[in-house]
C-alpha cells in the first residue's frame, strides 16, 4: 500500500468496510445505513430528524429514504417535537433497539479485533492523521475554491 496515494488507500479501506457491514447487516435483513442510523438515534429521548443527517454525514434525500424504510420495518416511529411544533423527533421501537443491540455488538467486535490486531500507538496515528485530514478539509485548506473558478 506504500505506492498508493492516501485518498485511494482510505476509499479501498472504506468500501471494504462498508461491504463487510452490509453482509453482516444483510443476514439481519438490514443495511450498514439502517445500522448506523439505529446507533445514531438516542435509544431513550429520541433525535431531532434534523440533526441525524449531520450526525450521520448523510444527505438529507439519502436519510429520508432510509428513515421511511426504517419506519416500514417497524424499527422506528415518528413524534412531533414538543419543544418545536415543525419538527419531528425518531424514537426506536422495542424491535428497533433489539436490532440497534445488534449493531452495536457488530461495531464493538469490529473496533475491539481492530485493537487487537494493531498496536494503540498505531491506531493514535491513524486518529491523528484522520482528524488532520477532516479538520484539513473543513477549512478548505486543500483546494483554496478561488484559485480554480474558470475565468
Amino acid at each position: 500500500m506504500k505506492d498508493k496515494t492516501i485518498d485511494y488507500v482510505l476509499r479501498t479501506t472504506w468500501l471494504a468496510v462498508n461491504k463487510m457491514y452490509n453482509e453482516e447487516a444483510s443476514q439481519f435483513d438490514t443495511t450498514m445505513a439502517t445500522g448506523f442510523a439505529l446507533l445514531s438515534i438516542d435509544p431513550e429521548n429520541g433525535t431531532p430528524s434534523t440533526s441525524l443527517g449531520p450526525k450521520m454525514g448523510m444527505e438529507a434525500t439519502s436519510l429520508s429514504r432510509t428513515l421511511k424504510t426504517m419506519q416500514e420495518k417497524g424499527l422506528i416511529i415518528r413524534k412531533p417535537n414538543p419543544e418545536d411544533g415543525r419538527g419531528v423527533l425518531i424514537f426506536l421501537t422495542d424491535f428497533g433497539r433489539e436490532k440497534r443491540a445488534y449493531a452495536k455488538e457488530k461495531v464493538l467486535t469490529f473496533n475491539e479485533t481492530i485493537k487487537a490486531n494493531v498496536s494503540s500507538e498505531a491506531l493514535q496515528h491513524f486518529y491523528k492523521v484522520s482528524e488532520v485530514i477532516n479538520n484539513m478539509i473543513s477549512n478548505k485548506q486543500i483546494y483554496n475554491q478561488k484559485e480554480y473558478i474558470l475565468k
